[in-house]
């Protein structure tokens, strides 16, 4: 039955019937909206698990080892663009634990006001329905290949999102960690049940090494940095532009606020997206194993990684290829559900509630869980007519980014305005645009100068600025935007912003009692000021003892992860 052996069979639909039960078992405990968008009750070990499920997808997996076999180790930096960021969760967490919000929407809405919560909801579905369509791709190209188009892409796509969405509306955020505790063990073995067994077929690393010295002599196939296509600036600038980008996803509102206290999401945010950096070595290796193993010639790339399941896991041993299927499924589900999740709140939260104020806590609930889906559809409509991975892949990146300066600009300086935030996502917004159009200025020497400073490439027949130089562009352009916008505006006002920064000073106790999103529980004493620069209106806050050691730890361990890397290609 589409290709697979009847055990492989029975450990796929062992896996998918049993999330599927234990997430709708979940539905039992949603009383409220709240239970449904952010429970605020896990531990330690769930909310790393929940970070891992969250951050890592199969579509990853596809890109890092298709770039991999086209441009070699470099092409790890297509997942690991967050390696240098992740430090930063350690800080980045307990202040959106602070913020004591249903979604980021609330934020934007505390900080200036419902026409920017309503701007950011509108981007975060946009956001969203590209990332579940690059999940939804992604997968559906390793079965596609897994089953040698027995379970074509298309019909995986509906079946993943007919589960996901079983589960995901019924139990909400809570559904989604609970099922990513398994889902996230399962990711790791996704990782790495393949690699030792492709290595083998290889001879190993050196035996690698040796046949990629003769397939692919004229190319650093073994360098973490390819120059001209995947070199220090590019690292730099995806690096800065994933840092900026990383607290206005929507669903890593859930993903840092939703333990019991702070530490809970640093611990959760930061440790499982450590593990996710391991993940990605797994992936670009086999990638560079599929080359040696291959050849230089194996149509479309974006199917290396499920031809090398379906060529070596059966021979192991019956079973192997289902729990990898089951696995891969894992790594896809565990995220849908909860940006579905997110997507809900945005929806609820951020623009039918202001429109339709004073209803019941249940109406708000149903509307929650029926609203998933307008995310979830543009999605599944994305993925059905998407070319390829990678273009996906890219595009994402510059989406999550565009309302971060609003964002940091917001959180940092008093003195940005609500003119201010709209001003710095539209001008990104439309820089983002011109960067990614075919154009010609000048003489031919002048483009030609751009193009060997750099700046510009030939693709499609026409000049387009490079992917890197997009990034400067754009948030060079937002930022500046904001700040020149919000001098020349009224400034917000001041009672407001003291609530809001009376939230970032004020750590989080056990069992808060949280009535309304964006405030203090009752009776709580707002923690006083200390920041770097007191006189000014910079709200630069200065780090606790906790704070530097976990930020430390987290530099040591990418340190490691490079050090591994290196280590492994070393002759």
């Amino acid at each position: 039955m589409f290709g697979l052996h009847p055990i492989d069979i029975a450990a796929l639909l062992l896996y998918l019937i049993g999330v599927t039960v234990i997430g709708v078992r979940a539905a039992g405990k949603v009383k409220s909206t709240g239970d449904f968008l952010m429970p605020r009750k896990f531990g330690k070990v769930m909310m790393m698990m929940h970070g891992l499920g969250t951050a890592t997808h199969s579509d990853q997996a596809v890109s890092v080892a298709s770039k991999s076999f086209t441009n070699g180790l470099s092409g790890i930096w297509y997942s690991w663009m967050w390696l240098f960021a992740t430090p930063f969760y350690w800080l980045i967490a307990p202040m959106m634990r602070r913020f004591r919000a249903l979604t980021t929407g609330d934020v934007f809405a505390a900080r200036y006001d419902q026409s920017v919560s309503s701007l950011y909801a509108v981007m975060g579905l946009g956001k969203f329905m590209v990332n579940i369509g690059l999940m939804l791709k992604g997968t559906g190209v390793i079965i596609d290949a897994v089953t040698e188009g027995k379970l074509p892409t298309n019909t995986t796509i509906i079946i993943i999102t007919v589960l996901f969405v079983v589960y995901g509306l019924a139990g909400g955020l809570s559904a989604a960690i609970i099922t990513d505790f398994i889902q996230g063990i399962l990711t790791i073995v996704f990782s790495f049940m393949l690699l030792p067994i492709v290595l083998n077929a290889v001879g190993g690393l050196s035996g690698m090494r040796e046949k990629l010295a003769v397939l692919r002599p004229d190319t650093e196939m073994l360098s973490l940095v390819t120059p001209g296509e995947i070199g220090f600036f590019f690292i730099f600038m995806i690096a800065v532009n994933t840092l900026l980008g990383v607290v206005v996803q929507p669903q890593n509102m859930g993903t840092c606020a939703a333990g019991k206290t702070e530490i809970e999401g640093a611990v959760g945010f930061m440790g499982g997206t450590m593990i996710k950096r391991l993940c990605t070595v797994a992936w670009s290796v086999t990638g560079l194993a599929a080359v040696a193993y291959y050849g230089n010639d194996v149509g479309n790339p974006d199917l290396v990684y499920g031809h090398m399941a379906r060529d070596f896991l059966p021979q192991v041993m019956p079973g192997l290829l289902g729990l990898f299927l089951a696995a891969l499924l894992a790594t896809v589900m565990g995220s849908c559900d909860s940006f579905m999740v997110a997507s809900s709140g945005l929806v609820t939260e951020n623009l039918y509630k202001p429109l339709k104020p004073g209803k019941t806590d249940s109406h708000y609930l149903t509307v929650a869980r029926l609203s998933g889906m307008i995310a979830v559809c543009g999605g599944v409509a994305l993925a059905w007519f998407a070319k390829g991975v990678i273009p996906l892949l890219e595009n994402l990146w510059k989406i999550n980014t565009m309302m971060a300066m609003a964002f940091w600009l917001g959180v940092f300086w008093r003195r940005t305005t609500v003119a201010g935030a709209w001003a710095a996502t539209i001008t990104a917004l439309l820089a983002w645009w011109l960067g990614t159009q075919g154009w010609f200025a000048g003489s031919l020497a002048q483009v030609q100068f751009l193009a060997d400073a750099g700046v510009v490439r030939a693709k499609g027949g026409a000049w387009v600025v490079y992917l890197p130089w997009q990034m400067v562009f754009y948030i060079t352009a937002g930022f500046a935007a904001g700040i020149i916008a919000s001098l020349l505006t009224q400034p917000v006002n001041e009672r407001k912003l003291d609530r809001f920064y009376s939230l970032l000073r004020t750590p989080v106790t056990p069992d808060e009692v949280i009535s309304e999103s964006c405030t203090l529980p009752e009776g709580t004493t707002p923690g006083e000021r200390r920041v770097f620069l007191p006189n000014t209106n910079l709200e630069i806050p200065i780090p606790t003892k906790t704070a530097m050691i976990g930020f430390g730890v987290g530099w040591l361990c990418v340190l490691a992860i490079i050090g591994l890397v290196a280590l492994l290609i070393a002759d």
